[in-house]
């Protein structure tokens, strides 16, 4: 169960790596707008709070990799329940499709951590 735990947090880890990758530095090509429902000029005038959830989106992912590296249980259970409420208030303000991209794969990620535990 340990090993199922450890791809599932990494996969939560990578998911997170390419919504920063997306909002820091792909926020206003036509990929990312079509992803994110923006137009061009609203992603334009978005830009600098876009990578500002995107370091915040990096941020996770760094928690996630350092408790898989460290084998830190705490690390890891505090990475995905920050991922998993970022998701629900996202889901609730912006978008419910962030419970399957975000939510999902997060709660998940928990269900096995804890049951490898």
């Amino acid at each position: 169960m340990k090993i199922a735990a450890d791809v599932l947090v990494g996969l939560v880890a990578l998911i997170h790596i390419y919504i920063m990758v997306t909002e820091m530095f792909l926020w206003t090509t036509p990929r990312a707008r079509a992803a994110f429902g923006t137009t061009e000029e609203f992603a334009e005038e978005t830009r600098t709070l876009a990578a500002n959830q995107g370091l915040y989106n990096g941020f996770l992912a760094l928690a996630l990799i350092w408790g898989l590296i460290a084998s830190q249980f705490q690390l890891q259970l505090y990475g995905l329940i920050c991922v998993i409420v970022a998701g629900l208030y996202g889901a609730a303000t912006a978008s419910r499709r962030i419970l399957f991209v975000q939510v999902l794969p997060g709660a998940l990620a928990l269900i096995a951590l804890l049951l490898a535990r």
